[in-house]
């Protein structure tokens, strides 16, 4: 695990290098939180939408460029992000901001997997925090929705001590229940609810909120407890037995292997005659076949109605949208969809596919808490990017340690949603007392990240007077 040393959030500048999605995307993240910021791409017109919709700096040109890079300041910079659409340009940059910026934390995108083969080794010689491979993250999260009903995210702490899922409430007990009776219902104290998501709007909840029909609950649990909340929403662990998969990019193939050792069977569409050639010299049992997923005969030929599962992970969105919406009318048991573009988001529910995963947010969760400041060992995304969720560690001089939970002083938008200490964990009360090496589990609202911040940064934050969690 990395540790941060612990400071106060600082104004020291970022350069974003690559504006495509994820620069794009985690440009926004950092301007909502007042970050100096400057962006280099040679893609003028994406830098024009940049600067158009944040206060930050561009710079056209090459993020391999060492001048171009000087021009930037790079010699201010407290954080170098390489997050091109190219490894060789990401490995590159920072190659270059290690001279020009030592003091600078540098992280760099990478997915070709054969970057992967000799572990340490880019991070050793290049002096980099991180290499961002969401690809490898997007297979496990698909691994998990497929064999969890309902559940629409999944995130995991503390070495999975710590389990955090978005379940979409259909049926059962929970429906129309205010949440102070949650415990009576449940039966169950090492779970509670973080967070609720009902029409495109985040609810951080209190005694008096109610769970309605439809609404998203985000539990955190600990494993132990996951058969009680399957009970309360009336579903079960569902086997998986059979896969489609549309795209053979890095997400499908990697995910095709990963399915193939859970002897799951695995049939792959692939667009191109050559990929498939390649695949069916690197992949197991695999059936693999040319087509199109948006071809109706196609999919009722390979019978996709009596399938477990439906997976579009192409680089074309759009196709993956189509093909999941036409999978799921043919009788597929699931449709999971990959998809990157924010303005695709909100439509995914309306047309019944029933997961989504982004390497765009992978990518920009992988980076936040190398932003973050405070000892945030993990950060994750929330609903769509509404909150964080964040994994704090807790030092003997923090803000958080010795003190309840009901006297520290916390914007409203914040919750403390679970505490590991030691071998211990559990879900914290407001008269609960964090001691030193804890890890602490922290929900927050994204315009109260930057004030959260400051207070985990911030030994002599002030105190408040009883109020209650």
């Amino acid at each position: 695990m990395f540790f941060k040393e612990k400071s106060a959030p600082s104004s020291g500048r970022i350069v974003i290098i690559g504006a495509g999605e994820v620069g794009f995307h985690t440009t926004r993240r950092l301007a909502e939180e007042q970050r100096q910021v400057i962006v280099i791409d040679h893609d003028e017109e994406q830098l024009r939408k940049i600067q158009e919709a944040f206060d930050v700096q561009t710079l056209t040109g090459s993020g391999a460029s060492p001048q171009v890079l000087r021009d930037a300041g790079i010699d201010k910079a407290e954080l170098v992000l390489a997050v091109t659409n190219s490894d060789e340009v990401n490995i590159m940059a920072c190659m270059f901001a290690r001279e020009l910026a030592p003091q600078a934390t540098r992280v760099a995108r990478v997915r070709n997997p054969d970057y992967h083969l000799l572990p340490g080794f880019l991070e050793k010689s290049l002096g980099l925090s991180l290499l961002v491979n969401p690809e490898e993250e997007i297979v496990r999260s698909i691994s998990r929705l497929i064999t969890m009903p309902g559940s629409v995210e999944y995130h995991e702490f503390a070495n999975r001590r710590i389990r955090m899922t978005g379940m979409k409430v259909d049926r059962g007990p929970l429906i129309d229940l205010p949440l102070f009776r949650f415990r009576e219902v449940m039966q169950e104290e090492r779970v509670m609810i973080g967070a609720i998501y009902r029409e495109n709007r985040l609810i951080i909840p209190s005694g008096s909120d109610v769970i309605r029909q439809g609404d998203i609950v985000h539990f955190i649990y600990e494993p132990a407890a996951l058969p009680s909340i399957l009970r309360a929403l009336e579903q079960k662990r569902r086997p998986v037995r059979s896969v489609c998969i549309y795209g053979a990019g890095l997400i499908g193939t990697a995910l095709a292997r990963r399915l193939e050792s859970m002897n799951v069977q695995v049939c792959l569409i692939a667009g191109n005659a050559g990929e498939c050639e390649k695949l069916s010299s690197s992949l197991g049992s695999t059936l693999i076949l040319h087509g199109d997923a948006r071809d109706r005969s196609l999919l009722e030929e390979e019978r996709i109605g009596e399938m477990d599962a439906f997976v579009a992970v192409s680089e074309n969105e759009e196709s993956n949208i189509l093909s999941c919406m036409l999978a799921k009318k043919l009788g597929a048991g699931l449709a999971v969809a990959s998809i990157n573009k924010a303005e695709y988001l909100p439509l995914v529910e309306t047309v019944g596919i029933d997961h989504i995963v982004s390497p765009r947010i992978a990518t920009v969760s992988s980076i936040l808490h190398y932003i973050r400041h405070g000892n945030v060992l993990a950060s994750v995304a929330v609903s769509n990017e509404a909150a964080e969720t964040m994994e704090v560690f807790v030092e003997q001089n923090s803000a958080l340690c010795g003190r309840r939970l009901r006297d520290i002083c916390l914007p409203k938008g914040v919750l403390f949603l679970a505490v590991v200490q030691g071998d211990n964990v559990f879900i914290p009360k407001g008269d609960t007392v964090i001691q030193s090496d804890a890890r602490v589990l922290i929900l927050a609202e994204k315009q109260h990240i930057a004030e959260l911040e400051r207070i985990l940064g911030d030994a002599e934050a002030s105190e408040c007077g009883g109020s209650d969690l």
